[in-house]
């Protein structure tokens, strides 16, 4: 199966920046722009409204909402209404959120995982609800965790893998090894049954160089009590040329079977040499 690839973007408030920013990236060969929900950045469905207006081809995502901020009817609106405006080009995204300190910023409580769980399910049945007999745009839906990822093998067009595990109240996270990683999407695959969703992987950190070796040590903040040859190994973070970055994303497709590839906004310019690599 072929390779998609997106960007998870950090939206400018300034119009003429954001835009360009959005050009650039289908300019670059990605399919599809997407934009995260945090307290603190731009609101995510004016901001893909906006990239809808100066781009053609890519898709435009929400990288995710975080459905614990959201009333169910007022989202389903939200979402009926960017949906029509992106003509169809709206891939959305749903979490739960994660970071407890977003939570205080906007003087909402912080539920508990289990509570903020059944919010994203209410969510997705009024969201089903409003759209009736119409199609709704693809879901993406993922995590770590098994109920999350239960959700999403029986619901989502997407299931999404972070790569990294957070604590109960998001302020720390720790790489999820391959072998890890390895059971997470057998265990999605079992849950979804005849269901085939497609996998993408969230990529932390993306780095072109001709010295692998030392460009990982200095990496070695993502995870400091660990060797630096398992920072190597782990599958959230690209380092080597272009040509070697392909030959992983090659790999990682043929062990657990990701096809859809999703970067950070700071690497979308060193990720583009890596998709020309691909696309060969």
């Amino acid at each position: 199966m072929e390779f998609r690839f997106g960007v998870n973007m950090l939206a400018s408030g300034e119009r003429t920046h954001w835009q360009d920013r959005c050009r650039r990236a289908e300019d670059l060969g990605f399919d599809v722009v997407a934009v995260p929900d945090h307290i603190g950045m731009p609101a995510p469905f004016p901001s893909l409204v906006a990239a809808a207006e100066v781009t053609e081809r890519v898709r435009l995502g929400t990288f995710v909402v975080n459905t614990a901020f959201h009333n169910p009817t007022l989202l389903a609106r939200d979402v009926g209404t960017t949906d029509l405006l992106l003509d169809g080009r709206l891939e959305l995204g749903l979490g739960t959120g994660y970071a407890r300190e977003e939570f205080d910023a906007a003087e909402l409580p912080f539920p508990g995982p289990g509570a903020r769980l059944d919010h994203l399910e209410r969510c997705l049945a009024v969201l089903r609800e409003h759209y009736g007999e119409r199609r709704l745009p693809p879901i993406v839906l993922g995590g770590q965790r098994d109920r999350m990822l239960r959700i999403a093998a029986r619901e989502a067009d997407v299931v999404g893998f972070t790569g990294v595990r957070f604590d109960r109240d998001g302020a720390a996270a720790t790489l999820v090894g391959p072998s890890e990683l390895d059971e997470r999407v057998a265990f999605v695959r079992a849950e979804a049954g005849d269901r085939d969703p497609e996998l993408n992987l969230l990529i932390q950190h993306v780095e072109i160089t001709g010295d692998r070796a030392s460009a990982l040590e200095n990496l070695s903040r993502y995870a400091p009590d660990r060797p630096v040859a398992e920072l190597g190994e782990a599958p959230v973070l690209l380092v080597g040329t272009a040509r070697q970055i392909a030959d992983q994303l090659r790999a990682h497709r043929e062990r657990f079977g990701f096809t859809y590839i999703t970067v950070m906004d700071k690497d979308l310019d060193a990720f583009a040499g890596v998709i020309a690599e691909l696309r060969r």
